[in-house]
């Protein structure tokens, strides 16, 4: 367990933004599920409508540093080429 008052600090810190990170990544995630699904069934309207969801959160987790800005381009790249195909 952490000893200096820094230190205690710090665990503070780390369990405030783990939770915050969590809640993003779970959305991006999320997001990605209900695209992927709209595509295989064949709904244009909504697998673009929730795409456009899905690259705003991908963006939001990159600005924060959650994920790397190449994993953001590759999930929203991959993701498209689903929408699209």
């Amino acid at each position: 367990m952490a000893n200096s008052k820094s230190a205690l600090k710090r665990v503070r810190q780390n369990e405030t933004r783990t939770a915050s990170n969590k809640s993003l990544t779970s959305r991006m995630k999320t997001l990605r599920k209900k695209t992927l699904d709209a595509a295989e069934a064949g709904d244009k309207e909504t697998a673009q409508k929730t795409f456009s969801e899905f690259a705003s959160a991908v963006d939001k987790c990159k600005k924060n540093n959650i994920i790397h800005a190449n994993k953001a381009a590759n999930l929203k790249s991959k993701t498209n080429k689903h929408v699209k195909g």
